[in-house]
């Protein structure tokens, strides 16, 4: 059950409307980052949970998600009240209006539909989705993803944040992203209080292949560290002669037909089959023209040979 309080978890205080920034902080009301997907990233988790104590905590942080929501979307709305009311009234001429929906930021959609309300879009004019929401009800999973979007939010607020000199939605904005912060601790703390946390799941990884780190981006630029060299690493730098990694494999795939189905693939691969000796003029030979490079029919405008393309390029080339 949930009950509405009135007061907001911080104060909003706008100092003028400018509906341009708040189509900026739309993205964190309906944003990927933003807080209803963190709402319902933690709601969802916080059913399927078991753990009375992680249970307690999601369900906790997701209700505060909310209330960070109310807190973006009364900013959106006080940085709209301007330009909400103008529409409304049509206070100004045909021109005027045209300008000022332009020049604020916002799409048409957001100005004639939502009226300059907090819709449910990103900063893009994009609706929001539940494909936000990645939840997969295994807490060594959710809760590094969980961390993960704490992490992302809170420097979204800050380029919020940097991108704003009004005082009060700072001060709101600045409390907003701290929280992302305190969240990310207690999802550390519940992460690292499971014992045995990594790998994530039941499933122990195969040992052989558990502390192999493949250099399969080779050339200038390469850097050795902690995470690709060193005692925890058996690394691969001969990637063909090390292939497949499989022992007694070929590296090639298969598959065990049945004696229709083998009959019917045979029968399709002799029927699809290419044949490497023909050259058959095509559509693109009929059409080609200049810059078609070395074609089959070289009288249509296309070059038969590197000289004669080298030669049409020059010709046509701007002097």
């Amino acid at each position: 059950m949930f009950m509405h309080n009135k007061r907001l978890q911080y104060t909003v205080r706008v100092s003028e409307p400018n509906p341009k920034l708040a189509t900026l902080l739309l993205e964190q009301f309906g944003g990927a980052d933003g807080e209803l997907a963190a709402a319902m990233r933690y709601f969802t988790q916080g059913l399927g949970e078991d753990d009375p104590g992680r249970k307690d905590m999601l369900l906790d942080i997701a209700t505060e998600e909310l209330s960070h929501l109310e807190v973006i979307g009364s900013i959106v709305a006080m940085l709209n009240k301007g330009a909400k009311a103008t529409l409304s009234e049509a206070q100004k001429s045909e021109a005027e209006l045209y300008q000022t929906i332009g020049a604020s930021g916002t799409s048409a959609k957001e100005s004639l539909l939502f009226g300059g309300g907090p819709a449910l879009i990103d900063s893009a004019g994009v609706p929001w989705t539940a494909a936000y929401v990645d939840s997969r009800s295994e807490p060594t999973v959710d809760l590094r993803s969980n961390i993960a979007a704490e992490s992302r939010a809170k420097i979204v607020y800050e380029r919020l944040i940097n991108i704003t000199d009004d005082p009060g939605i700072k001060e709101a904005l600045g409390f907003l992203m701290t929280r992302e912060v305190a969240h990310q601790k207690s999802f550390e703390k519940a992460l690292y209080s499971i014992e045995d946390n990594f790998p994530p799941g039941k499933l122990p990884g195969i040992a052989k292949f558990a502390s192999v780190y493949v250099n399969t981006s080779q050339g200038v630029g390469d850097v050795e560290g902690p995470w690709n060299s060193g005692e925890q690493w058996q690394r691969v730098d001969d990637i063909p002669g090390s292939l497949p990694f499989d022992e007694g494999g070929d590296g090639t795939a298969s598959v065990t037909l049945s004696g229709d189905e083998k009959d019917a693939y045979d029968r399709m691969t002799v029927r699809l089959a290419s044949d490497p000796a023909a050259d058959p003029l095509t559509g693109a030979d009929l059409g080609a023209g200049p810059g078609a490079g070395l074609t089959t029919n070289g009288d249509k405008g296309g070059a038969t040979d590197i000289k004669e393309a080298a030669a049409k390029a020059d010709a046509l080339a701007p002097r």
